[in-house]
């Protein structure tokens, strides 16, 4: 993919996160000139990143007296005080920009500014409070380097963050629903996404450690916890800059295969990320039971594989894996090719939001969604 700097906005005020992460693992990974393209996006969106960001802020920020319900804030605000890398917000941000360009190379704003970014914040909220309920779930330890909230405040503190997010994330798709022309579709699909979402879950769930590589399970799974909210995410841009129903339509499908390709990344990384980068500890989902993507293709190349897993399961105490056993067990997987078969797996799913995103008219929106797609299937953490 090519840059042509003559279509990229220009700002005069700092560049600041939250596209800081997703810029710096870029260029640590020798792609620097990707990681250039996001300094350029990030620079370019200054304005609106940190009017979410202090929106966000303000929204978990503790009452000068403790009242009702302050502890699911402070639990919502201990995992938001610890930014990710935005990219669902950036997606709304993108795709509401996706309408065409003003005659200066800056995108048309065919959506008021205020409900994009309520959109924006919806669906980080969302992802955040899927965050708080899966670390409960998983009976997680740490997240984004640090303690999860579920550890801090405890299991129900976190469960009632997560609905507390829930609850706002709703209540700013509503009020953003009242100033775009297809507002009405925002809600309802939004509450779709997050029905979907807790099917997927309930699913992953239901199978945990249960040794059945199935490909189709594995892709039902992940299209509903992690693809279909990328999916809205774009979506919901895209009817906020008033496209038309099939532009609308190649957007959605970008957005899935944006949420599959960063789901496999996960995967990749989960087994052979660097657990500083990460900020959490390795080898998580095969602790929790989970099949991925790596663990499937290597039991289907290496059956024996198989064996070796349940037998990691069977000989566990107390629900703990022996982590020298466990480290056999990826060794062995790393031989398989498994992990470089998810990564092209992976860009073909890069390969397919591109080829969604370019039925859309030209536009620096449109290659940035581009550069983002890329760099989250080539980052490393």
């Amino acid at each position: 993919m090519t840059h042509d700097s003559s279509l990229a906005p220009t700002l005069s005020s700092p560049m600041r996160p939250p596209l800081i992460p997703l810029s710096e693992v870029t260029e640590r990974a020798g792609l620097s000139g990707l990681s250039s393209h996001l300094k350029d996006l990030r620079g370019w969106l200054d304005s609106d990143v940190l009017a979410i960001e202090d929106q966000l802020s303000a929204l978990v920020a503790p009452p000068p007296e403790a009242a009702p319900g302050d502890l699911a804030r402070r639990a919502a605000a201990h995992l938001l005080a610890r930014p990710g890398k935005r990219i669902r917000p950036l997606c709304v941000m993108l795709g509401s920009r996706l309408g065409g360009e003003r005659p200066a190379h800056h995108e048309a704003e065919t959506a008021p500014r205020e409900a994009v970014h309520d959109l924006a914040i919806a669906a980080e909220l969302v992802h955040a409070a899927t965050l708080l309920h899966d670390d409960v779930i998983d009976e997680g330890t740490e997240r984004r380097g640090d303690s999860a909230a579920r550890v801090v405040f405890g299991n129900s503190a976190s469960i009632l963050a997560g609905d507390y997010l829930l609850i706002e994330a709703l209540d700013r798709v509503r009020r953003a629903s009242e100033r775009v022309p297809a507002g009405a579709e925002l809600l309802g699909s939004l509450l779709n996404t997050i029905a979907t979402m807790v099917a997927a879950e309930a699913e992953q769930l239901e199978r945990r450690g249960r040794l059945e590589p199935n490909r189709e399970v594995y892709l039902r799974i992940i299209d509903g916890k992690t693809a279909s909210l990328f999916r809205w995410a774009l979506g919901a841009g895209a009817l906020a800059a008033g496209l038309n129903h099939e532009q609308v339509a190649a957007v959605r499908d970008a957005g899935t295969a944006l949420g599959l390709a960063f789901q496999l990344v996960d995967d990749v990384l989960d087994l052979e990320g660097d657990t500083e980068e990460l900020g959490k500890d390795l080898f998580a989902d095969i602790a929790q039971g989970k099949l991925t993507w790596p663990i499937i293709i290597a039991c289907e190349k290496r059956p024996e594989l198989a064996v070796q897993l349940a037998e990691l399961y069977a000989n566990s105490q107390s629900g703990a894996l022996d982590a020298a056993d466990t480290r056999q067990f990826v060794t062995e997987l790393q031989t398989t090719g498994a992990i470089e078969a998810t990564r092209m797996f992976a860009r073909e799913q890069q390969a397919i939001a591109e080829q969604k995103l370019a039925i859309l008219p030209d536009s620096y929106s449109r290659r940035a969604l581009g550069f983002v797609v890329q760099a989250a299937v080539e980052r490393r953490r």
